[in-house]
């Protein structure tokens, strides 16, 4: 009979382990969410990369072993991203009615997210690779990896970036917006889309269903111009 190490040794070399774990994780974590009243702080991703990373620490499993179990919930950030054209198809009209505040507030939105993080971090002393990295960190996984790559950043890094923004933007958006007093679920959405993608996108339909829609769209169409914008602002800047 195994001892608990080599039980853990063993079974920390079988994929599915770390896919279970990343599934468990996050079934605990939006328990816990809701156990808290969806409270803007008790995000489930947050409190999801907080067990995990509990669990990789106590463990003293790299990181890369992790990603390696765990890498068709990457996978499938591809797919998730393609079906963000429905709520776009199913909205349609809507957005026609409100295409150039939309247009505006889009291009706004994705030009001072760029903007402001390559100016702090540059002022912050960031140079290099990691400044670059920086640059995409409001657009979704899929899209900001693949730019980042393109520019010569770190897509890691990246990555860590991306969820980052989107938890803190989930965190913060429903508390600010209501301090602002912005009533319009399809400005409130389209706003959190913008800023803070996937994650963003998935609080907002909890929130409301026009807001997690608007959400969608904003997230999509970030990506696109995000895409456009980050080298061209990369190659006058840098």
């Amino acid at each position: 009979m195994r001892d608990p190490i080599q039980l853990w040794s063993y079974l920390a070399q079988e994929p599915l382990l770390w896919l279970t774990t990343t599934l468990v994780a996050y079934v605990i974590a939006d328990w816990l969410a809701d156990r808290a009243r969806r409270h803007a702080l008790a995000n489930p991703v947050l409190l999801a990369v907080i067990l995990i990373g509990t669990v990789l620490t106590l463990t003293g499993t790299p990181y890369a072993t992790y990603f390696e179990g765990a890498q068709f919930v990457h996978f499938m950030l591809g797919p998730a991203t393609v079906a963000l054209a429905l709520p776009l198809y199913d909205n349609l009209a809507r957005v026609r009615a409100s295409l150039l505040p939309m247009a505006a507030a889009l291009f706004a939105g994705s030009l001072v997210a760029i903007l402001s993080a390559l100016g702090i971090a540059a002022a912050l002393g960031v140079d290099g690779r990691t400044l670059l990295s920086i640059a995409p960190k409001s657009a979704t996984a899929p899209v900001a990896l693949g730019v980042s790559e393109a520019i010569g950043g770190q897509p890691t890094l990246t990555a860590v970036l991306v969820i980052l923004t989107g938890i803190v933007g989930a965190v913060i958006a429903t508390p600010m917006l209501n301090a602002l007093k912005i009533t319009d679920w399809r400005a409130r959405g389209f706003a959190v889309g913008v800023a803070a993608h996937g994650i963003g996108t998935a609080h907002a339909f909890r929130v409301n269903s026009t807001a997690g829609a608007f959400s969608g769209i904003g997230m999509g169409l970030n990506a696109v111009l995000t895409a456009i914008l980050v080298p061209l602002l990369v190659r006058v800047l840098m």
